[in-house]
């Protein structure tokens, strides 16, 4: 197929797309929006910036024969800083995906998943239940939410207040553990030091630097060969090695046992998102009389009974 076939392709799907749906670049993860779509060009609108910006045909051309030239995939480390929404716009073409694991952009036979973003799920999409404890818990805690109000906590009987404590802790919990684990699969895909964005916020990559002292005898052993009289740092006081090491050519490694760990840290939230997309989960479920939102609440209700009958106090006798 020629670039001029698969360019009026990829023109009818941008056409076809909503007006609100928002793509994200592959590497900078700038988020953005098509705007119009024209014989030579689109243009597109850079969300934080409100910044129109013209991607041209032969540009887009370019790419593609980058791509083709590249066989097994072009690097998207070789795109230019102002060429990553080519990229982006190029998956709206059912034959062109990016693989950020392998950091490519790739042609393909088949239909392929795009970088578009916020199309949330329709109305016909099936729910499926997660296998995570914090599911669970976080249903029960909003159902108690619902019910009692946790801003008016002087209205709320005891049993109330424990209920919503123990559940409070159970997500936390759960959450807790969950989030390692995502932070962990987040290490092996956040390359750099720079905010890497999604739609609720965005994190980076960053390290923690920690020390401890080596064995006082290989301590004192360092800081005599150096010079340094072993009375000054009798016991081997932390402060007093770090300020020996200011008058040594000493080596914060020749005395410390130096751990250096990667972390994934929250670098910012988007509030505004979040509030819009909880007040239209909210609005839904109250407008809605559906069977979905029906079983839902039946869901919940027997989560209730069963932790009811797990928990309630039975005497002897009634066990008999």
């Amino acid at each position: 197929m020629s670039f001029s076939e698969n360019w009026h392709t990829l023109l009818e799907a941008a056409e076809e797309r909503s007006p609100e749906a928002t793509l994200i670049t592959p590497l900078s993860h700038t988020q953005f929006r098509i705007t119009d779509t024209q014989e030579y060009r689109v243009i597109i609108e850079i969300l934080d910036s409100d910044e129109s910006q013209p991607l041209q045909r032969d540009q887009f051309e370019t790419l593609y024969r980058r791509v083709q030239d590249a066989g097994g995939g072009f690097e998207l480390d070789r795109l230019p800083p102002d060429a990553e929404p080519y990229a982006a716009v190029l998956t709206l073409h059912p034959q062109f995906e990016i693989d950020e694991d392998a950091g490519i952009l790739v042609e393909t036979d088949a239909s392929t998943a795009t970088q578009v973003i916020g199309e949330g799920p329709t109305e016909t999409d099936d729910r499926t239940e997660p296998d995570v404890g914090v599911y669970a818990d976080a249903l029960l805690l909003i159902d108690e939410l619902e019910r009692h109000d946790p801003t008016s906590m002087d209205t709320l009987d005891t049993e109330t207040l424990i209920d919503l404590y123990t559940l409070l802790s159970d997500v936390q919990r759960g959450a807790n553990d969950l989030r390692k684990d995502i932070a962990d699969t987040l290490l092996d895909r956040v390359h750099h030091d720079q905010p890497v964005h999604a739609q609720y916020g965005s994190v980076q990559r960053t390290s923690r630097r920690s020390k401890s002292l080596k064995d006082d005898t290989e301590v004192l052993a360092a800081l005599e060969d150096a010079g340094i009289d072993r009375d000054r740092v009798l016991g081997v006081d932390p402060d007093k090695v770090d300020d020996a090491l200011d008058v040594t050519d000493l080596h914060e490694q020749d005395v410390y046992d130096i751990d250096e760990r990667a972390y994934v840290r929250k670098a910012d939230v988007n509030e505004d998102v979040k509030e819009t997309r909880l007040q239209g989960l909210k609005d839904r479920l109250a407008a809605t009389e559906s069977e979905e939102a029906d079983v839902l609440r039946s869901e919940i209700e027997d989560l209730e009974d069963r932790i009811d009958e797990l928990t309630s106090f039975r005497t002897g006798s009634e066990v008999q």
